[in-house]
């Protein structure tokens, strides 16, 4: 049989689960954030001026510094011989003097780029041109420096 459940025992329970629920929901604005801070940014003035001189010395120089992007890069010289490395950029210089050439060291090696392609197609372009010439070729994605614009039109 089951035990009855008297009403003087029920009413002190009761309260106690009000009293909990009432104090959850009063309590949960003291742990919100209330007022809205000010950040304040301590900084030397030296730093604009740097800012400043960055720019002023990239765009004196025409190498846009800010404008660069991914895309694609043709490599097509790997070895660890500089001397190499730099025959082999010469030639394409020779060949394509408008495309721009990047050696990079990664030691022990000598990696030899050529162009910066926006799209996989066109860097695909060159290797089809490079192939007969140069043996191995790969296609590299890396931020590449974008060209420049013709503001003439």
């Amino acid at each position: 049989m089951k035990k009855a459940v008297f009403d003087h025992q029920a009413k002190p329970a009761f309260i106690k689960y009000c009293f909990f629920f009432v104090l959850i929901i009063v309590s949960t604005p003291i742990f919100a954030q209330q007022a809205r801070g000010k950040v304040e940014v301590v900084r030397d003035p030296l730093v604009d001026t740097l800012i400043a001189k960055r720019y002023e010395m990239s765009s004196a120089s025409g190498i846009p510094v800010a404008f660069s992007s991914y895309g694609y890069r043709v490599q097509f010289f790997s070895g660890s011989n500089r001397k190499d490395a730099y025959n082999a950029q010469a030639r394409l210089q020779s060949e394509y003097p408008e495309l721009r050439t990047y050696i990079i060291y990664n030691e022990p090696n000598f990696k030899v780029r050529a162009g910066d392609f926006r799209t996989r197609l066109e860097a695909q372009k060159l290797m089809q041109d490079l192939r007969a010439s140069f043996p191995s070729l790969f296609i590299i994605s890396e931020k590449i420096n974008l060209p420049k614009t013709d503001t003439n039109d």
